[in-house]
């Protein structure tokens, strides 16, 4: 993983970067750091190209790499299929080596089409002076542009810098609707910059509508390339077949389904070998994330320690991540430890005039996905005990059955508003923009915290329980977006299939992955980028999402069911499968709700409300 950077420039123009954006990218990338200018004896303009890079993948490779005729690769991606890569290749390189074969655009595309795994990048083509940009279909890699029209500069970057300059607001995501190219010799005869995009096939007809005024920079024009040449889509259509007998809009909200009763609907054949394939397919998308991962240069005279990880899951204890921690403890040798973050925000303690008064009743049998029985008594509260801690403790507990030799090492991540409002305003505010709504703010500064990996584990000691501080080390994050919304994971799902049935239910999750790189994989990646580590997304793995595409919507989904079972009914299917327990039918809890981030801020806010906290920087 990188952090690039390129600023496009007539010769007269200023080349100086925005020192906070300069720390941010060096903070993305900080084992190698490179500059190169392009400017041709028969080009006026000229490219600063900056690249920071985290050393993932076979030998150390510094970028921005130039090949020996020239052309001129910033790579902030990784690639687990599509081309030929042993464990000792470095996929810049070989992206680079293929791409300077490439004499004409038709070349070009084929490569960026044959590629699996996320990936943003600019790339200098030196044989008619063309530059290259642009994002996986999925956006998992975020990528920035903007043009200063008093310059005439274009500045492409992962991440960019909430300031109270006016120019501040014309920063915009790169869309994720193909790859653009520009002909730089036309900008340095014209000064006026036109991107030529080349779109992903299976996209709408209408792709420049993704590319509308909202999202191409001011002073700047998108249009579809004359040849009429697009990018091979990775991923094939959603099956949007009906089923043939269906009452869409029943529900059985009074039913309590348990994990035995998913076995019996495991009974089934033909739902068995859903099942099977779903754990093929999502296991291998697991291994390519977490296996052969190289130390930093710096630390390999040091070798691995029982407390040093390698790989961390973003974690609840809710389904997406406790599939993601099984799996990955199948790939990751039995020596080394997961670090599963999971994070809280301090709530308030409750006042204690009335405690007095009435004791609160315990329920010894019954589990609870709130804090409130321990709230209510001051002796036992805890102000991190929010239900994602509560459910993460009973998840750890899950793994360990699974595999008591593993070492799982569950990071508290505790925060305190104090702590929040402070790296808020110095760090993620910065990498939220530019989005900026409630949501964005909450899950970013969520996300961010958790991707820290700082807080405590419990140690045992001489069978007692001593609180100990921990960072974990771990380089990649798992992450579980694109489950909710491949598979129905949302109460807005459940919504539309109660008003619209399975028709209605189809038409919300084609606009699910057509929208999550502008509404989360953008942002992610800039914040768990920030600490030098790389999110990792195996939900959005393309041979996973190939696979939930092909199945009908009600084989992956029964929204007839209750909340637990309904949403996501073949990833529950899956967990039972793969040994899991009460996990399997937790209900879904938005990250914000579940570590109480929301609790620490006004509670009138609407999640689509622009947010003046992330306007502080």
């Amino acid at each position: 993983m990188c952090g690039i950077f390129c600023l496009l420039s007539l010769s007269a123009a200023p080349s100086e970067r925005d020192r906070t954006v300069h720390e941010h990218l060096k903070r993305r990338g900080p084992d190698s750091s490179r500059d190169v200018t392009v400017q041709g004896p028969n080009l006026g303009c000229r490219c600063l190209f900056s690249a920071h890079v985290l050393h993932m993948r076979g030998r150390l490779t510094q970028q921005p790499l130039q090949d020996g005729l020239g052309n001129l690769l910033a790579w902030n991606g990784e690639v687990f299929g599509g081309l030929p890569l042993t464990t000792e290749d470095n996929d810049t390189s070989v992206v680079s080596e293929r791409l300077s074969s490439c004499n004409d655009p038709s070349d070009v595309l084929s490569v960026l089409s044959s590629l699996r795994g996320p990936w943003a990048f600019v790339y200098y083509q030196k044989d008619g002076d063309f530059l290259w940009f642009g994002r996986d279909f999925f956006g998992r890699r975020s990528l920035l542009w903007r043009f200063d029209a008093e310059f005439d500069a274009l500045t492409l970057t992962s991440v960019a810098a909430q300031t109270s300059e006016a120019v501040n607001s014309a920063w915009r995501e790169v869309p994720a609707a193909g790859v653009f190219r520009i002909d730089l010799k036309a900008f340095t005869e014209t000064g006026s910059l036109t991107f030529e995009l080349y779109p992903w096939a299976h996209t709408e007809d209408d792709v420049l509508s993704t590319c509308s005024e909202t999202l191409v920079p001011i002073g700047c024009t998108a249009v579809i390339n004359q040849s009429g040449l697009f990018l091979t889509s990775p991923v094939s259509r959603l099956n949007t077949s009906l089923p043939k007998s269906t009452n869409d809009t029943e529900t059985c909200s009074n039913s309590h389904l348990s994990v035995e009763d998913l076995q019996q609907l495991l009974e089934g054949k033909e739902k068995d070998d859903e099942v099977s394939a779903l754990i093929d397919v999502l296991s291998e998308a697991v291994r390519q994330r977490v296996q052969f991962l190289p130390f930093r240069e710096k630390e390999e005279d040091s070798p691995p320690t029982p407390e040093r990880a390698t790989v961390a899951v973003l974690f609840s204890g809710g389904i997406d991540s406790m599939i993601l921690a099984a799996l990955a403890d199948r790939h990751i040798p039995a020596h080394q430890p997961i670090d599963l973050l999971n994070v809280a925000f301090k709530l308030h303690e409750p006042k204690t005039q009335k405690q007095s008064v009435k004791k609160p009743k315990k329920h010894k049998n019954k589990p609870s996905n709130s804090n409130t029985d321990r709230a209510a008594d001051s002796k036992t509260f805890n102000p991190f005990d929010v239900p994602d801690r509560i459910t993460g403790k009973a998840g750890l507990k899950e793994l360990r059955d699974l595999n008591p030799d593993r070492k799982w090492n569950f990071v508290e991540v505790n925060v305190t508003q104090e702590e929040l409002q402070r790296l808020r305003r110095e760090r993620v505010c910065h990498l939220v923009h530019p989005l900026e709504t409630v949501l964005d703010d909450s899950i970013g500064c969520a996300v961010w915290f958790a991707a820290r990996g700082t807080g405590v584990i419990m140690k045992e000691e001489e069978e007692e329980e001593e609180e100990k501080s921990f960072t974990s080390t771990a380089k990649v994050i798992l992450t579980g977006i694109g489950a909710d919304e491949q598979l129905a994971g949302y109460s807005r799902h459940r919504v539309r299939f109660k008003t619209s049935g399975h028709e209605g239910l189809i038409q919300e999750l084609v606009m699910e992955l057509g929208r999550i790189s502008s509404r989360n994989l953008g942002r992610d990646d800039r914040v768990i980028g920030d600490h030098g580590k790389e999110a990792r997304f195996p939900y959005l793995d393309e041979d996973v999402v190939n696979y939930l595409n092909a199945l009908p919507v009600w084989e992956k989904a029964d929204l007839s069911l209750p909340r637990g079972v309904g949403e996501k009914l073949l990833l529950r299917l899956t967990a039972k499968r793969l040994g899991l327990g009460p996990s399997a039918v937790l209900p879904k809890r938005a990250m914000q709700f579940g570590s109480r981030i929301a609790k620490m801020e006004d509670g009138h806010e609407k999640a689509s409300d622009k947010c003046s906290r992330l306007l502080t920087g």
